[in-house]
């Protein structure tokens, strides 16, 4: 069929034609939008889910949400190689400057300028200070220390959005590269905003590492966010996912191949995207049948070992790569102590390499003792490129 109309979106973030399993979710966050704007205390929301499950595709819909609510929203993604405080200077003196245009008497806006110059001047980010022709508010977000100055430059924000009858939205993805000092200066602020009710709201997205990592930094993080879990799709979700699009053009998938398309994705969004576009450009006639899912499964293959897997395999060390190798060939759950014999070693010798591969994103632990891929599938793709354990 032709391929220029194919409904199917197997890309980052890109949204799928019909968003499916996921209304709880979204409708926690208007509730959350709904009262942080009418003055009303409500917890953050936290989005935490494996690679592939739509995490990024969810931000970018409350991100929506939130600019048809009035919202001044920022969506943001952090990286290994950026602190919190370069990712977010730009975006922030863009709202400021935006908040300045909005009718609205007082001095606020000002002032969270001043603060944002004191905060990036004490932070050494001198390639952003000079952009920011205004004077320091000095006592202001201006120690140096992340902990101690986010929480100030966020509430010098959120007092200028209050002053202009507006609030904001900090939509902030792949938190987990957060350092610890960042991801704690984080909780620290929005415990700010929930004491004082200041209109800014936090909606962050990462792997599962992250409620365990805000636990331990601050026991009462669970009392600001709530923490929700987005899985893959039940099979009633990946058929309504799969025929809804196409039945605008006309189009239909058999039984037999939709089944099959589940069997083989296990229900991960991204993995039904890929098949589902594959089996759409395969397909000779409008009823999709099993058949013409077994031609595209060799492509699809191809596509994602080549890119979804391989951009974080070649991401690794080799020792990296043995580690993750010899737990592919384990039965889940993969516990900490067989992995440790597997490689042939203590398993008080392997906490660092953990702890690489956890910072990197590639592995979680579910449960105390034990260790998972946060890349669904992924197991199947060592085993298929690393024939042999070293």
């Amino acid at each position: 069929m032709d391929p220029i109309i194919n409904p199917f979106s197997p890309g980052a973030g890109a949204p799928p034609p019909e968003l499916v399993g996921r209304d709880a979710m979204l409708d926690q966050a208007r509730i959350l939008l709904g009262r942080v704007k009418h003055k009303r205390p409500e917890k953050s929301l936290i989005i935490t889910g494996l690679r592939g499950v739509g995490k990024t595709v969810l931000l970018n819909e409350i991100n929506r949400m939130a600019r048809a609510e009035g919202y001044q929203s920022l969506l943001l993604e952090t990286r290994e190689d950026k602190t919190l405080a370069d990712i977010i200077y730009q975006p922030l003196r863009s709202l400021l400057f935006e908040l300045d245009r909005l009718v609205g008497a007082g001095n606020k806006v000002r002032r969270g300028l001043a603060v944002l110059r004191s905060f990036i001047g004490s932070l050494k980010i001198t390639v952003c200070e000079a952009s920011l022709d205004i004077e320091p508010a000095r006592g202001a977000a201006d120690s140096g220390d992340i902990e101690a100055d986010l929480p100030n430059l966020f509430v010098a924000i959120a007092e200028a959005a209050e002053e202009r009858q507006t609030a904001v939205a900090l939509l902030i993805d792949e938190i987990q590269y957060l350092s610890t000092q960042e991801l704690g200066a984080l909780i620290m602020a929005m415990h700010q905003m929930q004491q004082r009710q200041l209109p800014l709201v936090l909606v962050g997205a990462g792997l599962p590492i992250l409620p365990g990592m805000a636990g331990e930094l601050k026991t009462y993080s669970e009392r600001l966010f709530n923490f929700s879990d987005v899985g893959a799709l039940s099979e009633a979700e990946v058929f309504q996912a799969l025929r809804e699009p196409v039945r605008l053009a006309g189009v239909d998938f058999d039984d037999d191949a939709l089944h099959e398309i589940y069997r083989l994705t296990c229900g991960y969004p991204y993995f039904v995207q890929e098949w589902g576009y594959q089996a759409w450009n395969r397909a000779r006639q409008s009823q999709i049948a099993l058949d013409v899912i077994h031609e595209a499964t060799t492509e699809v293959a191809l596509r994602l070992d080549q890119n979804f897997f391989r951009v974080r395999f070649d991401r690794l060390t080799p020792r990296e790569k043995n580690f993750l190798r010899v737990m592919a060939a384990l039965p889940a759950p993969r516990r900490t102590g067989e992995i440790a014999a597997a490689l042939g070693t203590r398993q008080s010798s392997t906490a660092t390499m953990r702890h690489k591969l956890i910072r990197k994103g590639m592995i979680f632990s579910p449960a105390y003792g034990e260790l998972a891929f946060s890349v669904p599938l992924f197991d199947d793709f060592m085993r298929r490129t690393m024939p042999e354990q070293s």
